[in-house]
């Protein structure tokens, strides 16, 4: 059995394995759990790890908990889908980051999954990392996952293309998810409304990004469905910008085809939001 650690893993370890006989892919975090920001591993989760043949995980630090897997498991292959991927340090501007920044010891923003290039090569790596765990199947793995990385990397550029127009525009979003998101498709995070999810921000914070936004001029605020929305609420009564959502694929309805909805409908919202 295959195991992954949150949905976005579960969807592209879904498709890498997809026909091939007598695997099953089964989610660890249950969906309303979103991020894995400071995840504690429950019960039943170490119930679904001790029947794991394998575990797929996104890196970067997404899944703290490895420690206390690596102890209980101690002989579970564990598939990184962020091998070789140059991360950004949290809370870094995706504009400025260069290949040779040096982020040891520095907490990294690991939502690279909102790129599709990224996703892509997250998926090959999937698919190495299966062939690997189970070479009788290695070539089914192998063949899904190229077919699977070239279609997400064909969705990319359709994006590209359809959010052409607003390339340069300033957005507020939720958390930094969408800092990836935004430096593949040509838009710039000029700010956050919370680092990370369930840190309210201060009176103070909320005062500076209510600045930020009256003065850039920025209309639109960019929440997630998987958060409270009450700090972007206030922002918006305040300048008068207006709230839409967008998703970070860290839930859905379980399809194969789910992380690519996810992504075209944000492409649509921005869409929409940024003609106004």
């Amino acid at each position: 059995m295959i195991v992954t650690s949150f949905y976005p893993m579960y969807i592209f370890a879904q498709n890498v394995a997809a026909g091939v006989d007598g695997v099953r892919v089964m989610n660890m975090a249950q969906q309303s759990v979103g991020c894995l920001h400071d995840y504690q591993l429950q019960t039943r989760d170490m119930a679904v790890l001790e029947e794991a043949d394998v575990f797929v995980i996104n890196g970067g630090g997404m899944e703290q908990f490895m420690d206390r897997v690596v102890q209980q498991r101690a002989d579970l292959p564990v598939v990184n889908a962020s091998e070789g991927i140059s991360m950004l340090a949290s809370g870094e501007d995706a504009h400025s980051h260069g290949s040779d920044h040096n982020h040891e010891g520095e907490a990294l923003n690991a939502h690279v999954w909102l790129d599709p290039a990224l996703a892509a090569v997250q998926i090959r790596n999937i698919a190495e990392g299966l062939a690997g765990a189970d070479p009788d199947h290695a070539q089914a793995y192998l063949d899904n996952g190229e077919a699977y990385a070239q279609r997400i990397e064909a969705m990319g550029e359709e994006i590209a293309r359809q959010l052409s127009p607003f390339a340069g525009r300033e957005i507020i979003t939720f958390h930094e998810a969408f800092t990836y998101f935004a430096d593949a498709f040509g838009l710039v995070v000029a700010g956050v409304i919370e680092n990370e999810p369930g840190e309210e921000p201060s009176t103070r914070q909320l005062a500076e990004t209510c600045d930020l936004v009256l003065q850039r001029g920025i209309g639109t605020l960019f929440v997630e469905p998987q958060y409270p929305q009450q700090a972007a609420e206030t922002i918006a009564r305040e300048t008068g910008a207006a709230v839409y959502t967008l998703d970070p694929a860290v839930s859905g309805d379980g399809t194969m085809e789910s992380y690519e909805t996810i992504m075209r409908q944000n492409a649509q919202v921005l869409t929409e939001a940024l003609s106004r």
